[in-house]
């Protein structure tokens, strides 16, 4: 039996540390799936290989329900399918969800094996029991619906948030993304530009190719890319 980490965050420039320090620290032999990826997609290329690998007895841990999902319908799925698989599912702020609470839940709480001696009071103490076992079967299952619904609701929250901000910054004037027809200029373009203009031996100054764009902090593609541009007279500002 293995115990497996999942960590994820949304971005390329975010951060896996924390949530890699919170699984070592539940476990140091754990091993650690990671990636860069969102989680409103099902086919990330790390869970998917994790989904594949795990075996009955094995264990995931998550730092949180959200690093499993943001898509509630998924999330509830690919929870019961581990379950029924036998793996268990550990989240480091939502333990009250973890495959072991939803196991003992799920488990029969009232014996129905509990006889009267008579028939019709039997077969009413068994319809009952049977009654409340199922619904706190259900009580546990909605558990999970609604985390995974709250991870979903924090996502749809902030992308309607974003979308309200663009729809006020609009409404006042400012342009919002690039001007239609208009080339997106990387940030560090029009001052690296500049810089090979200024100092390479190719315009006139005194550096080599390699000095320059270390100088201007570039890349040798970017370097050659950036004075084709120069040559034919593309200028930025």
């Amino acid at each position: 039996m293995t115990t497996y980490g999942y960590a994820r965050v949304s971005t390329p420039t975010q951060s896996l540390t924390r949530q890699v320090e919170n699984l070592s620290a539940y476990d140091p032999a754990i091993r650690i799936y990671q990636e860069k990826y969102s989680g409103r997609v099902s086919e990330r290329p790390e869970y998917v290989k994790l989904k594949r690998r795990v075996l009955p007895g094995d264990t995931i841990v998550f730092d949180s329900v959200s690093r499993m999902s943001r898509d509630a319908a998924e999330g509830v799925s690919d929870y019961l399918s581990f379950f029924e698989r036998g793996v268990n599912l550990v989240f480091l702020k939502e333990h009250h969800i973890d495959t072991d609470v939803y196991r003992e839940a799920s488990r029969k709480a009232i014996d129905t094996s509990v006889s009267v001696g008579d028939d019709i009071y039997d077969r009413f103490l068994a319809t009952m029991t049977d009654g409340i076992n199922t619904l706190l079967r259900d009580l546990a299952t909605r558990q999970i619906e609604l985390a995974f619904a709250q991870s979903q609701k924090e996502v749809d929250d902030l992308r309607e948030r974003t979308r309200e901000g663009i729809r006020v910054a609009r409404a006042n004037g400012k342009q919002i993304g690039g001007v239609t027809g208009r080339p997106r200029v990387p940030k560090k373009k029009a001052p690296a530009m500049a810089t090979i203009r200024k100092h390479c031996k190719r315009y006139g100054g005194t550096l080599t190719n390699e000095e320059t764009w270390r100088l201007a902090g570039i890349g040798r593609s970017a370097f050659y890319r950036y004075c084709k541009e120069i040559d034919e007279g593309i200028l930025y500002s």
